[in-house]
This record gives C-alpha cells, sequence and structure tokens, in this order.
C-alpha cells in the first residue's frame, strides 16, 4: 500500500473508527492486531480529553473527573478535531453542553464553558495599541456625533444568567464556590486584557448595550439616542462621554473614526 494511502487509514482509524487500516495490521506475541491499533486510538482521545481539560479546568472541577471524561468522549465524537492546532478543539463546548442531554438540564456548564472559552479568547487575541485619552480631547466638537470606535482585539462580551464568574473565582482560589444561582434575567459581563492579565466586571443593561452598539458600528449619536431609554435626554451625552473614558482607559478602544 503506498504510504499517503496508509497514513490516511489509519488516520480515519484514530479519528472515525474506520476499518480501511484493518488488512494492514499485523499481530505479534505480545498483543493482538487490533489490540495494538487500539493503544494508538486510546491514546489519541486522551490526548484530545487533556486538551479539552486544559480550556475547561473549572467546568471539569464543577462535573468531576468521572463525567467530564464522559462528556469529552461523546463531545469529541460529535466535533472530530479539524484544525492542525488543538487550541481549536474546544470551541464548540458552549453550544454542546446547551443541546446536547444530560448537561443540556444544567444550564449553569453551558454558561460556564463559554466563560471559560472566552478568557482562552482574550488572552490569544492580536495585540493592539490601545487609544489614549488625550485622543478625545483632540476631538472636534463638530465630529462627536459622527463618532464611532473601534474596538481592541481582545474585548468579549458575555451574557450570563449564573453566578458562573464567582464559581470561576472560588475555584480558580482553591476555596469553596457558591452553590450555584440563576438571576431573573441575564447579566451582561465584559471582558478584555491588558498586557498578558485578563480581567472582567460586570455591567449594567445600558453599558452593556451601548457596547455591543458601538461594537456593531454605530456612531456616538446614536448610542446618545439608544441611551435615552436608560436615561433623561439633558444626561445622555455627559453619561456617553463618560462611558467612552472608561472604555478607554481599560484600553478597550483602539482609534476613533471620525470619517
Amino acid at each position: 500500500m503506498p504510504l499517503r494511502a496508509l497514513q490516511r487509514d489509519f488516520q480515519s482509524a484514530l479519528m472515525a473508527g474506520s476499518t480501511g487500516i484493518n488488512p494492514q495490521l499485523v499481530s505479534t506475541p505480545e498483543a493482538g492486531a487490533a489490540r495494538r491499533l487500539d493503544i494508538y486510538v486510546q491514546a489519541y482521545r486522551l490526548r484530545l480529553l487533556d486538551a479539552l481539560e486544559g480550556d475547561y479546568g473549572k467546568l471539569a472541577a464543577c462535573v468531576g473527573d468521572a463525567q467530564f471524561e464522559a462528556l469529552g468522549y461523546v463531545y469529541i465524537t460529535s466535533y472530530p478535531s479539524q484544525h492542525p492546532s488543538l487550541r481549536w478543539l474546544g470551541r464548540h463546548m458552549a453550544d454542546f453542553l446547551a443541546t446536547t442531554r444530560p448537561w443540556s438540564g444544567q444550564p449553569l456548564l453551558a454558561e460556564m464553558a463559554a466563560f471559560e472559552w472566552a478568557q482562552g479568547e482574550v488572552f490569544d487575541a492580536p495585540d493592539a495599541t490601545p487609544l489614549s485619552l488625550a485622543a478625545i480631547a483632540a476631538i472636534p466638537p463638530e465630529s462627536w456625533a459622527g463618532l464611532r470606535l473601534r474596538a481592541h482585539p481582545a474585548l468579549r462580551r458575555l451574557d450570563l444568567t449564573w453566578n458562573v464568574p464567582a464559581i470561576w473565582l472560588a475555584l480558580d482560589n482553591d476555596t469553596e464556590p457558591p452553590a450555584p444561582r440563576a438571576g431573573d434575567v441575564p447579566s451582561g459581563w465584559l471582558m478584555w486584557r491588558q498586557d498578558l492579565d485578563i480581567h472582567w466586571r460586570s455591567l449594567s443593561a445600558d453599558e452593556s448595550w451601548a457596547i455591543d452598539a458601538w461594537r456593531s458600528g454605530a456612531c456616538f449619536a446614536e448610542l446618545c439616542e439608544g441611551l435615552c431609554e436608560w436615561f433623561d435626554p439633558g444626561q445622555v451625552a455627559a453619561h456617553a462621554a463618560t462611558l467612552l473614558k472608561g472604555w478607554i482607559s481599560a484600553g478597550l478602544v483602539t482609534a476613533l473614526l471620525t470619517g
């Protein structure tokens, strides 16, 4: 058999349980052909599980080793590795947990997965030079209405119903986590990176909306108009400017676009 075909069949056996490689296998006194192949199959699957646990350490702590192994095997069967780097293996975990029984009956798990995956994205995001507060002073008054913001690549926004950040933080500090608790409505959370440190904080409803709006291309005038849902029109411009100052101070903005 040509080497390329042999490699392809071996890969298919590892990733999909294909039997095309079987005629090429031989037994030894120590182990039969099927057992020899299974050693490689199990080693491959364990490596995938290790990669998933690296991305979802607190999720694993929430469900326990045995349950994480069980869900991990179902996950890698549902979402086989498709990328040369294992960095992207777990990108579907939150959706998987939200839609696959029995884990879909525990919605905190999907939110924990989303929270942990977002942290990985924030850490791995490209570097960009944050804008300085001095840039605000340089904006001509007539340009404010059409002002648009460019977000730092590491900025992420989440909506969480459960107290996932508090549980994650307790587990990270090796302390007893609080009992799972769901809010009446989802709460907005902001996640970003400064230097190599990941930060997050909760958001008010108006700031959650405003961040989503300017990341979608809304200009300053449109932000002010939308914020009228929460504030008196006479206070909106000042509040929007205060939000903008906070975003720039946190390094969330890389450019002010006036054109």
